[in-house]
């Protein structure tokens, strides 16, 4: 049966998808018809005639041996053992595979913080396929010996999960090798090609590079990488490029038209971490799988919406990179906007990565352009507080003592369709703020005619429903409703429906990077960017950036610490709204 099943999964054309619907379906077969008699007349009966409708010659394909994780699953139903032991032999079956997963700059910060560790989560997890190999790849000069223990200073097991913790790290990290070369040199990444065809072992090969190296070098190094080490026996190969993309529009569309004079558009994922947050992943869950939020998922109910990102730390010496950019490029046009378009697309129709990628960009071409009125812009300067001076942000020595680089800003945009139609979505992102936080805030209308006015007095917000996602820290979703004080007298109070997940769920959450480099080995694209979500965000921003660098606009300054500038709450008030994360409640804190 496993013989079976693994010869005719293979026949399939490179697309693994075929594979995966007929994985399904034998799957299921092999339930319905184990309990019959004559069991396997009736598989052999089965695979003959869906053989008749597919070519018998056994192509190479894009293997999910990694065990690809369902799209939707109910924590009540569980597996049965039979399909188990058909799965077991699809595994054994794909070890024919391997997956070699490149991190291209792994001696930077990036690399060590999160790549490595994430790779090493999924290996904990048992996500990673049977056969797999990790090779750093960078300029510095190292031993295979000297990675693994930079590698090992920074890797953790789970919380919940730390059995054989030690063992497993040094099984992962006998799978991790080095190989120092240049970005921009095809001999060097022609030797290799040859390091990695080593480990392979002769496998079919499936290779993954992760390009954690500055923009400017993005094109040589996929250069290389395509012409001198891809993949050359039947497997894929996929490359994971980091932000920024570009700085403008026509940045972005050069960068994108040079990716893909050597990839094509299905081998380039780009990742935006924010996409791989638990909270962000939940967003389609909250709205698609519960009746009580559909209906009011519009401008009918929906006052306004806020998203809000603040750090309570400056550039800390990364202020040569991110004067380049800036706060709106940096923060604003990638993962809020990428949130937004989430949080207001209209139903995919399935969710398949393209279905719903399509829905996003739908959103993004719906946006007004943006006006530089609708903007503030702020940067911090040094602030003495508790007897302890905090420096600006030109105090950095990496930026110029003349910069105008904002590292704050506040936006209000406005989508120009049915469904949102006069809803203003308010952004805001800064360092150095008061505190760390990314949320959405979701701020309904006030009740007409509400009996209970007058218990609220003239102040209306105070009696407003208001859903709160907080993506980071500190996971939670929570709806304030008014409820009646218990008590002889009529006194309102404004309390919390709270989903608290340290508080509900025992299971540590995953880091978003391995979420997204899961995805990427899987073939998943639903989190990553597509090219015309990219050029439809880039044409949203890059006007007013424009303005803004031609005018020289000055930035408001403001204490390092503190709530930003004071222009921001103008902003918010020009459209009657009221920044939601002024008045924390202390169950907020």
């Amino acid at each position: 049966m496993a013989t079976l099943y693994s010869t005719h999964c293979r026949s399939f054309p490179s697309s693994s998808n075929q594979c995966v619907t007929f994985s399904k379906r034998f799957l299921a077969a092999t339930v319905s018809l184990k309990s019959q008699p004559n069991f396997m007349h009736h598989i052999s009966v089965h695979t003959q005639q869906h053989e008749g409708a597919v070519a018998a010659t056994v192509n190479p394909v894009e293997n999910n041996h990694s065990g690809k994780r369902p799209k939707a699953e109910l924590s009540s139903v569980t597996s049965s053992p039979k399909v188990s032991q058909v799965e077991d032999s699809f595994e054994k079956d794909g070890s024919e595979c391997t997956v070699s997963i490149t991190v291209v700059g792994a001696s930077g910060d990036l690399a060590k913080k999160k790549i490595f560790p994430a790779l090493f989560a999924l290996y904990y997890e048992g996500c990673l396929p049977k056969h797999f190999t990790i090779c750093g790849y960078a300029r510095s000069k190292m031993t295979d010996a000297e990675l693994r223990n930079m590698v090992s200073k920074t890797l953790t097991c789970r919380i919940d999960k730390r059995e054989n913790c030690s063992e497993k790290m040094d099984q992962f990290l006998k799978r991790c090798f080095y190989h120092s070369g240049q970005y921009d040199s095809q001999e060097n990444f022609a030797a290799l090609d040859k390091t990695l065809k080593e480990h392979e072992g002769g496998r079919t090969s499936n290779r993954l590079f992760y390009l954690s190296i500055p923009p400017n070098i993005f094109i040589d190094a996929v250069k290389c990488a395509s012409l001198s080490a891809s993949s050359g026996n039947g497997g894929w190969t996929r490359v994971i490029v980091e932000k920024p993309f570009g700085r403008d529009s026509d940045s972005s569309a050069a960068l994108t038209t040079s990716l893909k004079q050597y990839l094509t558009e299905d081998q380039i994922f780009r990742i935006d971490h924010y996409l791989g947050k638990e909270l962000v992943e939940n967003l389609s869950v909250l709205r698609f799988s519960n009746l009580i939020f559909e209906p009011l998922w519009s401008r009918q109910y929906i006052r306004n919406v806020q998203l809000i990102f603040s750090e309570d730390f400056g550039t800390e010496g990364r202020g040569g990179y991110f004067d380049n950019y800036g706060i709106i490029r940096d923060i604003m046009q990638n993962h809020l906007l990428q949130i937004l378009a989430l949080f207001a697309m209209e139903t995919p129709v399935s969710l398949d990565a393209e279905d719903i990628r399509n829905e996003k960009v739908k959103v993004l071409r719906s946006m007004r352009p943006l006006k530089l009125e609708d903007v503030v812009l702020g940067q911090y300067k040094n602030h003495t507080r508790g007897g302890v001076t905090y420096p600006a942000y030109i105090d950095d020595k990496t930026v110029p003592k003349d910069s105008l680089t904002p590292t704050f800003a506040a936006a209000a945009l406005f989508i120009d369709n049915a469904r949102w139609d006069g809803v203003p979505f308010l952004m805001k992102a800064g360092k150095a703020l008061h505190n760390k936080r990314a949320e959405i805030r979701v701020q309904f209308r006030h009740v007409p005619g509400n009996l209970y006015n007058r218990n609220f007095g003239t102040d209306l917000d105070r009696a407003t429903n208001e859903l709160v996602i907080r993506v980071q820290p500190d996971e939670a979703i929570y709806l304030k409703i008014n409820n009646k004080v218990p008590g002889l007298g009529m006194k309102l109070d404004r309390s919390n429906l709270n989903l608290h997940y340290a508080a509900r769920y025992s299971k540590e959450i995953p880091d978003a990077y391995e979420r997204l480099l899961l995805d990427a080995i899987e073939g998943e694209r639903r989190l990553f960017i597509r090219s015309d979500e990219l050029d439809a965000a880039w044409s949203l921003f890059t006007p007013v950036l424009n303005e803004i660098e031609e005018k020289k606009i000055i930035p408001e300054y403001y204490p390092y610490g503190s709530r930003g500038p004071v222009c921001a709450h103008y902003l918010a008030a020009r459209y009657n709204v009221r920044w939601g994360d002024l008045g924390l409640d202390v169950e907020e804190q």
